[in-house]
């Protein structure tokens, strides 16, 4: 890579300056993508880089990097360094003018880093049409296997970054401390960037098995076709100047490997359910974790662990760190012995003792306190949230209706609130008779959530 790169191209991302490096980067770029070619007069581009300096909003100088006192100067230091590491390039044309171009390589970073910056997820339905009508076309088949092999390795790569991020959200969660802390970072957080842009339109409209069984059919039919073989091999040939032999083994290896990749993906898709499943089920156990305030074993060992949790953050401690806390000395006591004896485990044999039977008293029971118990208990079983009951839940408040809004359920109760939250987890799964479709955020009647299209399946 570094044939390519210069030595120090990634110095001014890395300096002190970055953030005004990266500012006057997108501030060229973006002027020079407007343009016949990435070439633009260097006085343009000095006036641009000077009215950034000039404005209030711009990114302070750390350091003496720029001596130049007024912002012309910056802006003429800026391209020079630019130059200097690499991204840009100043040449004089015919007429004495100084054009700046980006390299090829700093364009195809620069679009890289803002598609990061901004957040952009990857559109899998955009690959599996593209493959899909890609396998349906007989010219070119050289090129068309080219641009199939391409796509596949794109939606492939999308599938593992997707599968990655949530094992990231699920890393995540041990280091929110507070019930509302969670939820925001499943609501409006991960439902937002993981669920609705990726994982619920990888489970509807860009399914990749709508699509799959013709794909494999037709790359296998022409594996088995001479003609096709032969066609490709030629033109493959052409393109990547090898042999007629090798561009043969070539386009076998390819079909290969993209069968084998469309057969395999459900792996990938398999655990990237898992993972989903994982973190919304982590996410809530967790939320309940901190919920539970009760004075019993349970909730005493709660808040020893919390302790030890916010004393291991305060200090930046490592896990083994546990073992340097000090108060825990006081609380758990272990040793080791070299041997058994009757001090240990060992319980010795008492006698025999005479049994003395005791009287059995006849209490008659209260019917009034055993209803009452009863009553309670239904009660309690009736408030139990099951998926079947916020299923039919949904379809009562529907009634007639093909569609509504979140915000128009009842919402008197924190009860009403919780069966939003429940309705919103459970509108992801495939056997459900309802779907839920995202829309702003909102607050209704004292709480704030981001409100929800429900429509009948």
């Amino acid at each position: 890579m570094f044939h390519i790169l210069p030595g120090n191209f990634f110095v001014p991302l890395s300096s002190p300056n970055r953030i005004v490096y990266w500012d006057c980067i997108c501030r060229l770029f973006s002027v020079m993508e407007h343009q016949l070619s990435f070439g633009v007069e260097r006085e343009v581009l000095v006036d641009e880089l000077q009215y950034y300096f000039e404005q209030s909003a711009a990114a302070d100088v750390v350091d003496e990097e720029f001596a130049e006192a007024d912002s012309r100067g910056k802006a003429n230091g800026i391209l020079r360094k630019l130059e200097f590491y690499g991204w840009i390039e100043i040449e004089t044309d015919k007429s004495y003018v100084q054009r700046v171009n980006f390299m090829d390589y700093a364009v195809r970073l620069i679009k890289t880093l803002l598609e990061i910056a901004d957040g952009r997820k990857v559109e899998y339905q955009g690959y599996i049409y593209t493959i899909y009508s890609l396998v349906r076309d007989t010219d070119h088949p050289g090129v068309v296997l080219l641009q199939i092999l391409e796509n596949t390795d794109l939606l492939i790569t999308g599938l593992k970054n997707l599968n990655s991020n949530i094992k990231h959200y699920i890393d995540e969660l041990t280091r929110h401390r507070t019930v509302a802390e969670i939820m925001d970072a499943l609501f409006n957080d991960y439902i937002t960037n993981i669920v609705d842009k990726a994982y619920h339109r990888l489970l509807t409209s860009d399914n990749v098995s709508k699509f799959r069984p013709e794909i494999i059919e037709r790359l296998e039919s022409r594996s088995r076709s001479r003609s096709y073989i032969e066609k490709a091999s030629g033109e493959l040939a052409q393109l990547q100047e090898i042999s007629l032999e090798k561009a043969q083994d070539t386009v076998y290896r390819y079909l290969h490997e993209i069968i084998e990749a469309f057969r395999n993906m459900d792996d990938i898709l398999n655990e990237i359910n898992q993972k989903n499943t994982q973190y919304q089920r982590a996410a809530i156990n967790r939320a309940k974790f901190l919920l539970s305030g009760n004075e019993d074993v349970r909730g005493q060992l709660k808040e020893i662990l919390l302790a030890v949790n916010e004393r291991i953050n305060e200090d930046k401690m490592a896990l083994g760190g546990i073992y340097e806390i000090g108060f825990l000395d006081d609380l758990i006591r272990l040793y080791s012995v070299s041997f058994l004896d009757e001090r240990s485990f060992y319980s010795p044999t008492e006698g025999k003792k005479e049994f003395v039977p005791q009287k059995l008293e006849n209490h008659e029971v209260d019917l009034e306190a055993r209803q009452e118990k009863l009553r309670k208990m239904m009660e309690k079983m009736q408030r139990i949230l099951s998926k079947e009951k916020i299923e039919n839940y949904v379809l009562d408040q529907l009634q007639d209706r093909p569609q509504m809004m979140a915000s128009q359920l009842p919402l008197a109760s924190a009860e009403d609130f919780v069966k939003i939250i429940y309705i919103r987890l459970y509108g992801q799964r495939k056997k459900l008779k309802y779907y839920v479709e995202p829309e702003e955020i909102i607050e209704v009647g004292g709480y704030r959530f981001r409100d929800f299209r429900i429509g009948r399946k």
